[in-house]
């Protein structure tokens, strides 16, 4: 396979000469001697992958006699756990071959969406280039359309960038070493007092333990003991006990947190360090929490860590992913029991997490990639005090007089002294940016990774107001163009609502469980298939929308049953319908009652969403047949400069359906009002209102005890 661009242009007007070759990951399959051993073992993957995978020949081998249905029900991370860098270049080199020529679906290092890896029946040694899009690094292989064998000899991810200058690391955490006992008043501290937890370092939670009033058990601050192997050091403990939650549920009945007193950057880099043993062998997973552990962010963090009965220490500089939300990260969670359901004594020592010491202040950097002007973060311009208000910073970008200097983006950050610290701590303006308009101050916020982009190339400068009794992440800010190109902004115009009433006639779901050992229920006959997205509901934008872009969503809505409903992120396929799987949380849940609510979020594009193109509503989630009703539908770009009931754009029409689409009972999506197949009206094909479900979404009989859902109502069934 050819690179699919070269890197020689960017790298010379870019890099400069002192450009670097990072290696992000690396795996030579003949170092191995059992797929175990392998990296990739410990990453998550499929069953039907692992069945299908072997060492052979110095090669990881890959054999399969049948296709699986669906393809992705066979799949597996050959590199996994790096953290991506959004628009950094990555390049996948590897060397690869197959018994016969095709196409294996694969997921981009830091980027989605899918696309095809070819296979020939000769040895291939390649590249391919990914501009990532998100953070998560991890190369997706989906191998269920592969009948026969292919081979890879080795895979490797690098990256090319400069040398950073030393920095200095700082600690973050106190009593990591477990070694000063916890006041009363730490101890009497509740998970949900996020104010207090952060200046706790370690949490705890034990199945069965600090028990809630919904039959489930709570975090609580982790237990201080003497170590059982040095009678003169203390630990962190959690007492894990047996995990006996069906399911996927089951690897966090038991967990630990490392809590952060200071909330940690998307995009930044901190140096992590524990010691870590345990009563017996478990391979844990790692997420990402907010302040409020069990507040869950972010599947991966620091990847799977396997405790021994020996002490061991894990030492890495990691960069934080973004998660799905904007929501402060405070904490990484460990999910004890992802293989090991017994119980088991987990250890923990030495707690830290170090940031950088950086120069602090307000400083900007600009870039033209049009003329080859480059954002310097080493040189970022610093912001200096207004000498007409005391209250404010100012800074210009560019040179008066010079073209060659004019600017069309730029990043302004709290911190200057390492590029990924300057961009992890960049702000966003909310609304659309004028220029030559001195009433045109905007509020502005966080928004890691944020470039500004301007409405024209030139001179700009730029003030900041901070709200001096908050923080910098909170102020006003004002774009002003001292020369450049003429600026052109597109003319307000009233925001428009859909009055449709859309009605969903969502049919049950298939969802019968399986046992533990994978047969049907008793008294059942086979396992469900269904799936939350069996029923869907799609609000389509009239565009491809950006990232950065903030749009607004509002819609009255209401169901026969109170339901829940999970909703995506999909981008258009090649058929043109918006329903291609992009990613897989968008504007939150939506509660469903029996009455009409409003529901109104503002909802940024974030980098990994780019080209979205609609937000989905997955109506299975509640498993019975439900009627679900939507209506008087905006979605708008939101500025915050403009007069209420204003808009630079409205991202649906209001005249037609054109912008909603419908599934039912598994078939095929459809645009709403559109006749697919013949049948005018769709009605639930099943209705049950005798069904009763547990808290879990599983059908019980009529004997069970405890909290159940029957009709979409709960009640206690004694």
């Amino acid at each position: 396979m050819k690179k699919l661009f070269t890197l020689l242009a960017l790298l010379t007007c870019f890099l400069g000469a002192n450009a670097v070759e990072f290696v992000d990951a690396e795996v030579d399959f003949s170092k191995y001697s059992d797929i175990s051993e392998v990296p990739f073992a410990s990453w998550r993957g499929s069953e039907s992958a692992f069945a299908r995978l072997s060492l052979k020949d110095g090669c990881l081998h890959f054999e399969s006699t049948e296709a699986t249905d669906p393809s992705w029900d066979c799949q597996f991370f050959p590199i996994g756990g790096v953290n991506a860098e959004i628009d950094v270049t990555y390049t996948l080199h590897f060397k690869i071959k197959g018994d016969h020529a095709g196409n294996v679906s694969m997921l981009g290092f830091g980027q989605t969406p899918y696309g095809q890896f070819a296979i020939t029946t000769d040895w291939v040694e390649g590249t391919v280039d990914y501009v990532a899009t998100n953070t998560d690094g991890n190369i997706l292989m989906q191998c269920g359309d592969w009948v026969g064998t292919w081979d890879i000899a080795y895979l490797k991810i690098t990256h090319e960038g400069k040398e950073q200058r030393p920095v200095e690391w700082i600690e973050m955490i106190t009593n990591g070493d477990a070694e000063t006992p916890w006041t009363d008043a730490q101890k009497a501290t509740l998970f949900t007092e996020t104010d207090n937890t952060i200046n706790i370092c370690a949490w705890s939670k034990e199945k069965g333990v600090n028990m809630n009033e919904n039959d489930g058990w709570d975090p609580f601050v982790a237990g201080i003991e003497v170590d059982p192997t040095d009678p003169s050091n203390h630990v962190f403990v959690c007492h894990g006990q047996p995990a006996t939650t069906e399911g996927d549920a089951s690897a966090w009945d038991n967990q630990f947190w490392i809590m952060s007193p200071k909330q940690l950057k998307v995009g930044a880099e901190y140096k992590f360090h524990f010691r870590y043993r345990a009563t017996a062998t478990a391979t844990t997973n790692t997420q990402m929490h907010s302040a409020q552990p069990s507040d869950y962010l972010h599947w991966q963090v620091l990847g799977d860590v396997t405790f021994t009965t020996e002490w061991q220490e894990y030492d890495n500089v990691v960069t934080i992913p973004a998660p799905q939300n904007d929501k402060p990260i405070h904490s990484i969670a460990f999910n004890l029991n992802a293989q090991n359901k017994d119980a088991i004594d987990f250890y923990f020592d030495d707690l830290s997490i170090q940031e950088m010491k950086l120069d602090e202040g307000w400083y900007v950097a600009g870039s033209n990639q049009a003329t080859g002007i480059a954002y310097d973060y080493d040189n970022a311009i610093e912001f200096t005090q207004d000498p007409d208000d005391p209250e404010v910073v100012v800074a210009t970008v560019g040179t008066v007089g010079k073209k060659d200097s004019w600017v069309n983006e730029i990043q302004i950050s709290t911190v200057r002294g390492n590029d990924k610290a300057f961009k992890s701590s960049t702000i966003k303006p909310v609304g659309t940016i004028k220029g030559n308009d001195p009433d045109n101050w905007q509020e502005y916020a966080a928004g890691s990774g944020y470039k500004i982009s301007l409405p024209a190339a030139g001179v700009w400068a730029v003030y900041i107001a901070p709200n001096l009794e908050s923080t910098k992440t909170e102020g006003q800010i004002l774009f002003m163009q001292v020369e450049g190109d003429p600026i052109e902004l597109p003319d307000p115009v009233a925001i428009v609502t859909n009055t449709t009433e859309f009605v969903v006639n969502a049919t049950e779901r298939d969802w019968k469980p399986a046992k533990d050992d994978g047969t049907p229920q008793d008294g059942e006959e086979g396992i469900g298939e269904g799936q939350p997205w069996d029923n869907q509901f799609w609000i389509a934008a009239n565009r491809d929308l950006k990232t950065d872009e903030v749009t607004v969503v509002k819609f009255q809505y209401k169901a026969a049953k109170a339901a829940t409903a999970s909703t995506q992120v999909h981008k258009v396929g090649d058929d043109g319908k918006p329903c291609t799987y992009l990613n897989w949380q968008a504007i939150g849940s939506v509660d469903f009652t029996e009455e009409w609510l409003p529901f109104e979020k503002e909802f940024k594009i974030p980098a990994g969403d780019e080209g979205m193109r609609s937000i989905v509503f997955n109506l299975s989630e509640f498993k019975p047949a439900n009627d679900y009703y939507i209506k008087d539908v905006q979605w708008y770009l939101y500025d915050s400069s403009l007069e209420e009931g204003m808009t630079y754009e409205n991202l649906i029409k209001a005249e037609d359906t054109s912008n909603f689409w419908i599934k039912v009972d598994k078939g095929a999506p459809y645009q709403y009002g559109t006749d697919p197949s013949g049948i005018t009206n769709v009605t639930a094909k099943k209705n049950s209102s005798a069904a009763i479900y547990n808290i879990a979404g599983q059908k019980v009989d009529k004997n069970f005890k405890g909290l159940v859902v029957k009709d979409g109502k709960k009640f206690m069934n004694k």
